[in-house]
């Protein structure tokens, strides 16, 4: 994967509260929105990569299932994650 050890302990650490806090629901969307976008960006040149495009909707859905769940759960969370992370809905 592109991210290194320091960058995941970084993205952990600011919306998980705590670099060993992985399992957090806001944690577990930014990281899934980081490999998103780094996966995104490499289909935009290999466009017959069809085993990365198939790995970006399983992340999709992944996600979509998370912030799901966050909004039931906690919806000033949830807008407040979707605004930091740019994700529109």
């Amino acid at each position: 994967m592109h991210l290194t050890t320091e960058q995941k302990k970084e993205i952990f650490a600011k919306f998980g509260g705590n670099e060993k806090n992985t399992g957090s629901t806001e944690a577990q969307i930014a990281m899934f929105t980081e490999r998103i976008n780094y996966i995104s960006g490499h289909l935009k040149g290999q466009r017959k990569d069809k085993s990365a495009e198939r790995a970006l909707i399983a992340l999709v859905g992944k996600r979509r299932s998370l912030l799901n769940y966050l909004a039931k759960q906690d919806i000033f969370k949830y807008r407040a994650l979707i605004k930091v992370l740019g994700i529109r809905k």
